[in-house]
């Protein structure tokens, strides 16, 4: 999921900075419209740092394992606040732990922070079927988590296929990736399933950390 430096062409890591500039751009306008922006701080802090450490739990799906990225989980419960927090938490995976990259930190911010927004417009399809509705949030939410997660792969599945240099496009590389992204369909049940426990969850302690 996280793409490592020295893979993309140049043109490729700057288009990613574009458009996660863009997409920042786009949640600070939104979060500095709400009536008190500094509100969603301390509960961005503590899913960003959930963020950074989901990326070592990993998950055996022969003949390979993937890890837990929970980006829809930060759509549904932090709304704009998503993006934010997944660029700082994914900075910081790259600077401690060489998790990702400096150059293609713009790219994997893009690949997992732009789903964490359609996560969220998801999960607000729950309004449709009342807020109280255990049942609609604990669909929705299910429905964000899965999704989160399955348009990241998807979407860095497609840029290494279609970005891989020649010298290094061989078909086993190929295989290999799409074998990859195979294997989290797995893990979209399972951050499906645990996003939906969490917002139910919150649900019933406390919902107004789910008004996003």
């Amino acid at each position: 999921m996280h793409i490592p430096d020295g893979i993309l062409p140049a043109s490729v890591c700057l288009g990613g900075y574009a458009t996660a500039g863009a997409a920042t751009w786009y949640s600070l306008r939104k979060i500095r419209r709400k009536e008190n922006p500094r509100e969603g701080i301390p509960k961005a802090s503590l899913l960003t740092a959930a963020f950074f450490v989901a990326s070592w739990i990993h998950v055996p799906v022969p003949p390979t394992s993937v890890h837990l990225v929970l980006n829809g989980l930060l759509g549904v419960v932090l709304g704009y606040y998503a993006f934010p927090a997944i660029l700082i938490g994914l900075f910081f995976q790259a600077v401690m732990f060489q998790h990702g990259g400096l150059t293609t930190l713009g790219v994997n911010a893009t690949v997992m922070g732009v789903p964490a927004l359609l996560a969220y417009y998801v999960f607000r399809l729950r309004n449709f079927l009342g807020k109280g509705s255990r049942v609609g949030t604990g669909l929705c939410a299910f429905l964000a988590g899965a999704l989160g997660i399955g348009l990241a792969a998807a979407a860095a599945m497609t840029i290494l296929i279609t970005t891989m240099p020649a010298g290094i496009g061989t078909e086993a590389e190929r295989t290999s990736i799409y074998a990859l992204t195979l294997a989290h369909v797995p893990l979209m049940v399972i951050e499906g399933a645990f996003t939906a426990l969490v917002a139910l969850f919150l649900q019933r302690v406390k919902p107004m950390l789910l008004e996003g």
